[in-house]
């Protein structure tokens, strides 16, 4: 739960009848109050003899039956938001929530008659704007000095009890979010993101990988942004701003953002922490690439944290810049799990503590990003084979890392490290389908009839129940797979691999047998993954082949389907401007 307090204003009456509208984009839905300092107080939304402009009087009486000086900014306005993967609250949870915020922010305390008005609106499914007026029917000011702090608090009590995403405030590592208006320009544009979210990926990025100030400027104008630097009298370099081309604000200049406006460590100074050390060793042969990271960062994830809380938040800094790099260059199967795991882990990378980059894990974890980066050319190919070990290595180190953040009570963090972990799961069992599918040879079908046996029709592609497949291929997990709430996930995708022509308990016991599945959580999720890397594979291969199809198998009923929808029913969507990591490093849209 976010609540955000805007800038006061003085003009109740058009606030409210933009809170009551349509919205800029027509967004607004069903404008209507959920809570107001008077429960009699009627709602303009829902009525026809009280109006906006009404209820607008109502709130400003106070302020004009104010003796001498009224304040110039008397309206105060917050936002209370609830990330999108929260559940929707009622309006009664809502008008809780709202008579809370009014109560920590000083504007109506609970006990107090002689309180600020305040009305709090609803117009969409996650969030209430409240709108107040800063006088309080006694006539005296209210005391709002520490309204943001005081309501944030309230926000993390309202997490555990309505059972909402925990957040966290004041420790200096959360993200820069970009604001609304950077999102409604975005979208008049026709851009996938706001261009805060893509300068500060792509910055990251070029921090990840560079080894000198040089380097790091020439990464970002090879991604295609625009740099400047803030140059000192005496010469030197003491910070940088980034644009993207074609940025411009109303009076159509650039819009420059400063690294640390992008996030908190992208800095000039956080930035060059990174290569102010010894230089780290990154010979290797390009085909031993994959195995010489993940022997490195085998070796990190056991050293993580041991230097301490400074040393370990170094650690962390560098795996997360390890993520980073392994992302651009990870085979094109499991690309969009690892773009999503190093976002996800950009959290868990930044610990509330100063950090130190020195040690051995960070000088390990530093080696392998610098063995994938100065290796691009060789590993940016699809070799999901060579990527397993390194996959496997990953995730070991993002559970160390975990560990780490709980043990020295970083909630926030730990919670994010194990986002990113799950990711990192999802894109070793991907890849252990897409090598599957590689090596997959089909086993003839058996076509003759049981002698004295009725003829029986076939059933439609699709049709047939699939539980006898997995009790045919996964016999020991078969009854916890069909009690497992990933069951019908599964049971569609053993659908699609039946439609493509192969035969779905042949291909099940293949990618079954590729690796344990004793440890998995859910063993039904875990052979979606597989399945869904089988599918990536299986098209990839159809389409380098020039045909358009993938083969038949030798001895089936030879039917073949458009490439299109045997990748059709994949969960991971592709993320913005991944199409251009085929060719090597990313490059600025």
């Amino acid at each position: 739960m976010i609540p955000k307090e805007a800038r006061p204003g003085d003009d109740t009456a058009g606030l409210l009848f933009y809170l009551y509208g349509p919205g800029k984009r027509d967004e607004h839905e069903n404008p209507h109050m959920v809570a107001a300092w008077d429960v009699t107080v009627p709602d303009p939304g829902r009525s026809d003899d009280f109006s906006i402009s009404d209820l607008a009087m109502l709130l400003d009486a106070p302020v004009h039956a104010l003796r001498g000086r009224r304040p110039a900014l008397h309206v105060f306005h917050v936002a209370v938001r609830n990330p999108p993967e929260d559940r929707m609250l009622t309006d009664e949870e809502w008008a809780r929530v709202a008579r809370e915020m009014m109560h920590a922010a000083g504007i109506a305390p609970h006990t107090d008659d002689q309180g600020c008005r305040w009305v709090a609106v609803r117009h969409a499914d996650d969030h209430i704007h409240i709108v107040a007026t800063r006088a309080r029917e006694d006539g005296r000011q209210p005391d709002t000095s520490w309204s943001k702090l005081r309501m944030q608090e309230a926000a993390r009590r309202f997490e555990v009890e309505f059972g909402l995403r925990r957040l966290t405030h004041a420790d200096g590592t959360a993200r820069r979010w970009s604001k609304t208006g950077e999102a409604e320009k975005a979208t008049r544009r026709g851009l996938p993101e706001p261009v805060r979210e893509t300068l500060q990926r792509a910055v990251r990025e070029a921090a990840a990988a560079a080894v000198s100030d040089a380097d790091f400027f020439e990464r970002l104008a090879a991604a295609g942004l625009r740099v400047k630097q803030r140059i000192a009298p005496d010469g030197n370099v003491t910070g940088y701003s980034v644009a993207m081309p074609g940025d411009r604000d109303g009076v159509q200049k650039p819009v420059w953002f400063p690294g640390a406006r992008l996030a908190p460590d992208l800095s000039l100074p956080r930035v060059r922490e990174r290569w102010n050390g010894p230089p780290v060793n990154t010979a290797a042969r390009s085909a031993g690439v994959w195995r010489a990271a993940a022997e490195k960062v085998r070796a990190a994830a056991d050293q993580l944290g041991v230097g301490g809380l400074h040393q370990g938040a170094g650690d962390v800094t560098a795996l997360g810049d390890l993520i980073v790099v392994a992302a651009t260059v990870s085979p094109y199967l499991v690309r969009s799990q690892m773009r999503k795991a190093a976002y996800e882990f950009e959290r868990a990378s930044r610990a509330p503590a100063a950090r130190e980059m020195e040690g051995q894990a960070r000088e390990l974890y530093r080696e392998s990003t610098h063995v994938l980066s100065r290796s691009m050319s060789a590993v940016g190919r699809n070799d999901t084979v060579a990527a397993l070990g390194f996959l496997l290595a990953l995730v070991t180190a993002v559970e160390a890392s975990r560990r780490w953040h709980q043990a020295q009570e970083h909630r926030i963090q730990a919670e994010a490290a194990g986002r990113a972990g799950r990711l990192l799961h999802e894109a070793v069992e991907v890849t252990v389908g897409g090598n599957a599918a590689r090596e997959y040879r089909p086993r003839p079908k058996r076509t003759a009839a049981r002698a004295g046996a009725g003829r029986r029709a076939a059933p439609a592609p699709g049709i047939r129940p699939m539980s006898g497949s997995v009790q045919e291929a996964v016999p020991e997990h078969a009854r916890d797979i069909l009690a497992d709430p990933a069951w019908p996930a599964l049971r569609a995708r053993l659908a699609e691999v039946e439609k493509t022509g192969d035969d779905p308990g042949d291909v099940l016991a293949t990618v079954a047998a590729r690796r344990e599945l004793n440890s998995a959580d859910s063993v039904a999720e875990v052979l979606v993954w597989r399945l869904d890397g089988w599918q990536r594979q299986r098209s990839s291969a159809a389409a380098a082949s020039g045909g358009g199809t993938p083969a038949a198998p030798t001895g089936g009923a030879g039917r073949s389907v458009p490439v299109g929808k045997q990748g059709a029913s994949s969960p991971t969507p592709r993320p913005p401007g991944e199409e251009q990591q085929r060719k090597g490093p990313k490059r600025g849209r």
